[in-house]
């Protein structure tokens, strides 16, 4: 395999520290994360940060469709003459949080599959905004800085335990694969990686009434970690919400309001954010 480090030097390209760029070149874990995604000839794969399309090759080996997903235009510019050979890769210049993951129309059922080493600084939005597009995706295999990975398999009472953790738990089922050193990587980062394997549930762990109400009720939650959730609730549902009917909500879903949102798992989050949403709706047609 040609290492990254020449590929970039052929092309002139200095990787950009603004774009987050560190470029995985260690073949073996390389291997190891195409291998999590368990690919198959009949499925789309997008791999969000091709770069200069090392992992792309591997990944279009086994699946019957890959989309390259770049937003530096200089790799761009690289993946589209080295892969020019393969037929079944299509390179699309643009920026993953702006990206419609519907588009990807598959001639196959199956689901696509994601796998990226995604930029560090920005990879919580990535995260939300791929769970946006759940219904249209089987598995992702990313990457993530370890401290980030840590919070995404937290449970609850911990200290990382936050709302990634109950976001990423209530559609998801989480594992940690890889630790990955930054030995790994070129440029080498000053941090650890981390590898997961997320698999979409097919439901996920409570039958959601609003999926944006849910977010909303998590976020509440822990607004602010030191304050009990019933003050959490109170200071974001107030004035809509009188006091006792956010208490009562609260003895419906079988939840002591003294407690802190940290110590709530995503099922009792979910029972709960179902009960504000009835309770919401019934003050509406009152």
């Amino acid at each position: 395999m040609t290492s990254v480090r020449k590929v970039l030097k052929d092309y002139g390209i200095r990787p950009l520290k603004r774009l987050g760029q560190s470029f995985l070149q260690d073949i073996n874990v390389i291997n190891k994360i195409v291998g999590l995604a368990d690919i198959r000839s009949d499925e789309t794969v997008i791999e969000i940060g091709a770069g200069i399309g090392v992992v792309t090759e591997l990944i279009a080996l086994k699946a019957g469709r890959v989309i390259a997903l770049e937003v530096d235009p200089r790799m761009v510019a690289v993946l589209r003459e080295r892969l020019a050979h393969i037929d079944h890769v299509t390179v699309i210049h643009a920026d993953v949080l702006q990206y419609d993951f519907s588009s990807c129309d598959s001639s196959s059922s199956r689901k696509m599959k994601i796998i990226g080493n995604i930029p560090y600084h920005i990879s919580s939005q990535i995260l939300f905004h791929l769970l946006s597009y759940r219904q249209h995706i089987s598995t992702m295999i990313l990457m993530f800085q370890k401290e980030l990975a840590d919070r995404l398999v937290a449970s609850p009472g911990t200290k990382e335990y936050g709302i990634p953790s109950v976001m990423v738990s209530m559609y998801t089922h989480c594992s940690r694969e890889l630790t990955v050193p930054g030995s790994c990587f070129y440029p080498e980062p000053e941090v650890k990686s981390s590898v997961l394997k997320m698999d979409i549930r097919e439901r996920p762990r409570v039958e959601l009434n609003d999926h944006l109400f849910f977010s909303r009720v998590v976020r509440t939650a822990f607004s602010q970690r030191r304050k009990t959730l019933m003050n959490n609730l109170r200071s974001s549902f107030l004035p809509r919400f009188p006091e006792y009917k956010i208490a009562m909500a609260l003895r419906e879903a079988g939840i002591d309001g003294r407690r802190r949102g940290e110590s709530l798992t995503p099922e009792e989050l979910g029972v709960l954010s179902n009960t504000l949403h009835l309770l919401e709706n019934l003050l509406e047609k009152s």
